[in-house]
């Protein structure tokens, strides 16, 4: 796999398209009051970059980017408390192996990182893979996911991710057949409202680069 291949599918392709009972708590994840939002949830710190590579500034400016230029998109979901949904959520780090991947270059902060994708990407290619990370319709928990090997969940992209369990390890597995498949590394964030969340440590994406 080439950096030129992995970056030119991105950019192209994507625009027409520890275990579960001791994983840590998100970075963003305090308790929370019902029909709290994942929006919510991202912004819980204000919406600049920092230097904590766990929590989800980068995610958090990706959505805001996509609803500033897309006001009717889909990824607004995400801002109604209300509506049922899991959302796969990659941290900053998550993301920034994804910068490395395309670039060879690993960003230094969080700003940089978020720069090089939108540049790399576009807002329709971040709006296609914020959706398949978000399976709309049910509040999916830990629990269930532990027993969920072999699932294929369908995203709000439309297209799937497969759930695959081993020693209470979870890893999704996506389309891309050459990088890593991401892994969940911490559970049931926002847990109590109809929107809940897992945190992973790769972004997951709907097509093979």
């Amino acid at each position: 796999m080439t950096k030129h291949r992995v970056s030119v599918g991105l950019a192209a392709a994507l625009a027409t398209s520890a275990s579960i009972a001791t994983l840590p708590a998100a970075d963003a994840a305090p308790a929370r009051p019902h029909t709290t939002s994942l929006a919510q949830v991202l912004a819980a710190d204000g919406h600049g970059f920092d230097k904590k590579w766990g929590d989800f500034d980068i995610l958090d400016k990706a959505v805001s980017t996509v609803l500033a230029a897309k006001p009717d998109s889909a990824v607004g979901v995400l801002a109604k408390g209300r509506t049922k949904l899991t959302a796969f959520l990659p941290t900053d780090r998550a993301f920034r192996a994804l910068v490395t991947n395309l670039t060879g270059t690993k960003p230094a902060t969080e700003r940089a990182t978020f720069r090089t994708l939108a540049k790399a990407a576009g807002v329709d290619t971040i709006e296609a893979v914020l959706l398949y990370h978000v399976v709309p319709g049910a509040t999916l928990g830990s629990a269930t996911v532990l027993k969920s090997d072999g699932a294929k969940l369908t995203t709000a992209q439309g297209g799937t991710v497969k759930v695959h369990v081993k020693k209470k390890m979870v890893r999704l597995q996506d389309k891309d057949r050459d990088l890593r498949d991401p892994r969940v590394v911490a559970v049931d964030i926002n847990k109590g409202n109809p929107q809940i969340a897992h945190a992973i440590d790769r972004v997951l994406l709907p097509i093979d680069l």
